[in-house]
């Protein structure tokens, strides 16, 4: 029986960013684990885009991370960064803060992601400004789906208002932290979201376990 032939590209331009992946992980995963990955991850992010002008590059990004989860959770590293994923309803204000701040904060020490259960099509404009005001990367922010490798290869799951559709893994270290919702506030007040969150983030160093 001949082997079925490989989905086609829903962007003829994914096939550059394919390319670059399997060269990064050859020896993990095959061309065609890689390609299906690649289309699933474009698919799943056009479902709630407005404009598809920087899908192509967005869904290599997000392909790279479940790439990396997945192969972290195939060969876990022991003594290696500390793994956090945060998850909110549309990964447009809450978790986005919570990841920069902490990725600014710790460093190589901690490998974070940030997900939504419901993603929005772009960040909250507010969140964006503060985010610009704290000196911390705004193009590295952008609404992702909750995949499923990212919340398996995750040490620490933290959740911030997705209620019943929040992750819950076993044997994860999850923590639900009740933060305000800036989506349409004002921005004095998320900017007191942001000061919230990073005293949070404050007590979750210290608890971390050293690299």
């Amino acid at each position: 029986m001949s082997a079925s032939p490989p989905p086609a590209w829903p962007d003829e331009r994914l096939s550059t960013g394919a390319a670059r992946l399997a060269a990064r992980h050859q020896g993990q995963f095959s061309a065609e684990t890689v390609q299906q990955l690649l289309i699933d991850s474009y698919r799943l992010l056009a479902e709630n885009a407005r404009v598809r002008t920087h899908l192509v590059v967005l869904a290599e990004r997000l392909t790279a991370e479940r790439l990396d989860a997945l192969a972290h959770t195939r060969t876990p590293a022991t003594g290696g960064a500390v793994r956090v994923l945060f998850v909110c309803g549309h990964n447009a204000g809450r978790s986005q803060l919570a990841a920069a701040l902490l990725a600014h904060r710790a460093g190589e020490r901690v490998v974070v992601s940030s997900a939504g259960t419901d993603p929005a099509a772009e960040v909250e404009p507010h969140v964006a400004q503060v985010l610009t005001e704290s000196g911390l990367p705004v193009a590295d922010a952008y609404p992702k789906p909750l995949t499923g490798e990212v919340v398996q290869a995750a040490d620490y799951v933290i959740t911030m208002g997705c209620g019943d559709a929040c992750p819950v893994v076993p044997g994860r270290h999850y923590l639900d932290w009740d933060v305000a919702d800036p989506d349409g506030a004002p921005l004095d007040a998320v900017r007191a979201i942001r000061d919230d969150i990073d005293a949070r983030i404050t007590d979750l160093l210290a608890a971390l376990p050293s690299a």
